[in-house]
């Protein structure tokens, strides 16, 4: 059990932490390039992290950075402050990499249409979360991951991948707390099945 003053303490630092990204973004709003460095110096790799989770692709993960931060650019000076700045940047991070998914589904009908080479592929990577010699195993949890409908996916990314709290990973999607615990057991039901496709005698051990 945390003692209260602890708590208190927490809380007392995240407040203050929200402050301070709402006065970055502030200034970022009126063109300041500093505010906009120190905004991209906090948020750099938990975007990196989210989209590679998503897009399993180093190179398209760096790509939604840039666009990531593009947009939080343009739009600064638009926020309204209804939801914590932390919060509206995964929003934008999530949407853009849900959009990338969606393209490549749409355009994988190509496949039967043009070269083997140019149909696309994910490549191998390296999440920051995963541990060497559990490289393998991620990988293919990864690949499942990938056939989860899109709620599903982002609150099992969020909650288990990002290690978000439950209530901000409810926030980010814009549901209830409740919304996203019932993503997450149908998700895990979902992976368990197909985890047990992939490794038969995984629960005989």
């Amino acid at each position: 059990m945390i003692p209260l003053a602890n708590f208190q303490r927490q809380n007392l630092n995240k407040k203050e932490s929200h402050e301070e990204n709402f006065r970055l973004l502030l200034a970022v709003g009126q063109g300041d390039a500093t505010a906009f460095r120190l905004l991209y110096a906090q948020f750099q790799i938990p975007v990196y992290n989210t989209a590679l989770g998503y897009l399993q692709n180093e190179q398209d993960a760096e790509e939604i950075v840039q666009e990531v931060f593009i947009n939080i650019n343009n739009n600064a000076a638009k926020f309204k402050g209804n939801a914590a700045v932390n919060t509206w940047i995964y929003r934008i991070t999530v949407n853009k990499c849900l959009d990338v998914l969606r393209k490549r589904k749409r355009n994988s009908w190509l496949i039967f249409f043009s070269e083997p080479t140019t149909a696309y592929a994910p490549t191998t990577f390296n999440h920051p979360g995963v541990l060497l010699e559990n490289k393998e195993a991620a990988q293919v949890l990864f690949k499942i991951i990938q056939t989860l409908p899109d709620n599903q996916k982002t609150a099992f990314i969020l909650s288990y991948i990002e290690g978000l709290p439950r209530q901000e990973v409810a926030d980010i999607m814009a549901v209830s707390l409740k919304a996203v615990e019932a993503l997450l057991q149908r998700g895990k039901a979902s992976l368990r099945k197909k985890l047990d496709k992939h490794y038969p005698n995984r629960r005989k051990k």
